[in-house]
């Protein structure tokens, strides 16, 4: 039994976002494929990892009872870390096959559905997630209690919706008082799926900084790629939180920042850099971290790793992700065959991690160079509504 235990059995694997509500859905159908009605459910998961927004999905899903979606509250969200404090939970909805059957004749008609068939506040939610990242999802309810039956069928406001392009929060309706109350009967040898507390990660960026700056840290809109383009003797700072110097190499390469757009990219040269760090770490050049040199007398010192980065695949393919903590990566794409030797510098007690590229060919997602500059102009690649058709085309 202690060697059962100790070995997880792994059943599935989703890529969803529980923010656009890409995947959920389908993530809903698998779970009451293979887990059915056994036993309760337990969200588990690093902080930020965007557990309390997927709980707050599935609250308004067809995985929790119609009544237990007024019932119940909706979990706190928050870019800091641990804001979980209880263990929330939502009464599971049993899955008989007439349930099954009525969420399958939902999700068929979802699929066969164009944009310009959705309503007019439909259409505005969509266009609002859209956003919010590069794929969409569509997240209803089949079965409504009788106060929703008034609502739109398509009606989802993540922890997204809850902050603007300028980090500041945004009034969202107060969803805490509920009017209906879950009953003995109502919950009577229910099942439970249960949100939990956040695990904290050793070695994480966001340990070290205040709640305004994991705010400009954590993307909260669809990461926009900033390519630069670097000659050996040159130097990329992410903010003041992470740099790069380009120390040798035969040709230039290009340094793609995935990262929050509201982090800075300042490129300067290698004899300059040291200076303009110690003149601009804390103030509004860089950022992050914010309050001048009181706050960078307590914020750990950077640390360099030396790093080599063996023959390119050319100028459309990475070869290498560098990849600081959680506050995002940057893919180098050397020239055909040459070889770069990089430093890379991280706050003390956190990790840099060099990687195969996590999207190789992102350096393509770009726009024409800016004149007299090593910047590309940035380029947002169109959303896509996975569960939605294409717009209609037009009979004669």
């Amino acid at each position: 039994m202690t060697a059962l235990r100790s070995r997880p059995v792994l059943r599935d694997v989703r890529l969803i976002s529980a923010k656009t509500g890409y995947g959920v859905e389908e993530l809903i159908s698998e779970l009451q494929r293979s887990w059915r009605y056994r036993g309760d459910v337990y969200l588990v998961g690093s902080t930020n990892a965007g557990k309390s927004t997927l709980f707050n999905t599935l609250l308004e899903s067809d995985y929790c009872t119609a009544k237990g979606a007024e019932a119940v509250d909706r979990a706190t969200i928050s870019p800091w870390p641990g804001t979980t404090l209880n263990l929330l939970k939502f009464p599971i909805c049993n899955p008989t096959p007439y349930r099954m059957f009525e969420r399958q004749k939902r999700l068929k008609k979802y699929a066969t559905e164009a944009e310009e068939d959705l309503s007019q506040l439909e259409q505005n939610q969509l266009n609002l997630l859209k956003k919010h990242g590069y794929v969409v999802g569509r997240v209803g309810r089949t079965f409504l209690y009788s106060e929703q039956k008034n609502k739109a069928a398509f009606e989802f406001d993540a922890d997204s919706l809850a902050f603007d392009m300028e980090n500041e929060p945004v009034m969202v309706a107060d969803k805490s008082t509920k009017q209906v109350e879950l009953t003995p009967q109502d919950v009577k040898d229910a099942h439970w799926f249960y949100d939990t507390p956040g695990i904290s990660k050793e070695n994480c960026i966001l340990n070290l900084l205040t709640e305004k700056e994991v705010n400009i840290v954590l993307p909260t809109h669809s990461i926009v790629p900033r390519t630069f383009v670097l000659k050996p003797g040159m130097v990329l700072f992410l903010g003041a939180i992470g740099r790069i110097d380009f120390l040798q190499g035969s040709q230039s390469a290009w340094f793609t920042v995935v990262a929050s757009n509201f982090l800075p990219v300042h490129v300067t040269s290698l004899d300059k850099a040291d200076d303009i760090y110690q003149k601009h770490a804390g103030h509004t050049l860089f950022k992050v971290p914010i309050g001048g040199k009181e706050r960078m007398t307590e914020f750990p010192p950077l640390v360099a790793e030396d790093i080599t980065l063996e023959e390119g695949a050319g100028e459309s393919e990475a070869v290498a992700d560098i990849k600081f903590s959680s506050a995002g990566w940057v893919a180098v794409t050397p020239q055909f065959k040459d070889r770069l030797h990089l430093r890379g510098y991280t706050p003390q007690g956190t990790v840099l991690t060099v990687r195969p590229p996590l999207l190789p060919y992102i350096v393509n997602i770009k726009g024409e160079r800016i004149k007299r500059s090593v910047a590309y102009k940035t380029k947002k690649l169109p959303s896509l509504v996975y569960n939605l058709q294409k717009k209609k085309q037009m009979k004669i």
